[in-house]
């Protein structure tokens, strides 16, 4: 157990420091408009590139959930037992919050920085309505979250069905994160992990704080919803 935990912190680690890195660090490199930054195709692809990565490095290992929502919805559909969910979860926050610190640690190395907490998307934050990044309103960033994590869950669920292409679940797992961000930044900047949202929110602060509470529940209730949609689907 301690070595599968140690695989879910690293994991959460290097997709909260891949992810919100990428979206912090180069997202806007240089400014609007400068070829070296890499937009919001950028950063999507950089989420989906660390799932991808670190389910292959350490998904033998413990599974590769390296997200909350992941582990309720695969022991909703029956790959997982009650009585690890609350040292995965422990594990994929502590992480989540150690790559959120580090981050900052970095990021507070350039000259001028600082974090506007008034500003939607702050420090790779999630958030609804003067928060959201396209100013959606808490009814729709509910209702994303909780389709878009549901159908993460039967993408994850699919792919490692025994009956799946064995060695390929990770390249769909990855390429499932990377087009979820593709739909949902603009609307809540994309969660679908609680972890991940509460490391950087820890780092703002203020509203992105207070607003964390439906990036726990939406990712959770839509894990649990798409672990037991393909519990009957795919007759595991």
């Amino acid at each position: 157990m301690i070595k599968r935990l140690g695989a879910e912190f690293i994991g959460t680690f290097w997709l909260v420091l891949g992810g919100c890195g990428s979206a912090v660090l180069a997202a806007n490199f240089g400014g609007d408009g400068n070829p070296l930054g890499i937009g919001l195709l950028g950063v999507s692809l950089a989420f989906g590139l660390t799932v991808l990565t670190g389910a292959y490095a350490l998904g033998h290992v413990s599974g590769g959930h390296f997200n909350p929502a992941v582990s309720f919805g695969l022991w909703a559909g029956g790959r997982f037992q009650a009585k690890d969910l609350l040292p995965y979860i422990l594990a994929q926050t502590i992480g989540a919050i150690f790559a959120a610190w580090i981050l900052f640690q970095v990021a507070s190395g350039r000259a001028g920085f600082a974090i506007d907490a008034n500003a939607a998307g702050a420090f790779a934050t999630n958030g609804f309505d003067a928060f959201s990044p396209g100013g959606y309103g808490m009814l729709a960033a509910l209702l994303c979250e909780v389709v878009l994590t549901a159908m993460f869950l039967v993408v994850i669920l699919g792919a490692t069905h025994k009956n799946a292409a064995p060695g390929f679940a990770p390249i769909a797992i990855g390429l499932g994160l990377t087009l979820i961000h593709l739909i949902s930044i603009p609307v809540t900047n994309t969660s679908v992990n609680p972890a991940r949202s509460t490391g950087v929110a820890l780092m703002v602060g203020g509203t992105p704080l207070s607003q964390l509470w439906l990036f726990w529940v939406a990712p959770i209730v839509g894990g649990l919803l798409g672990g037991v949609v393909y519990k009957w689907l795919g007759r595991d």
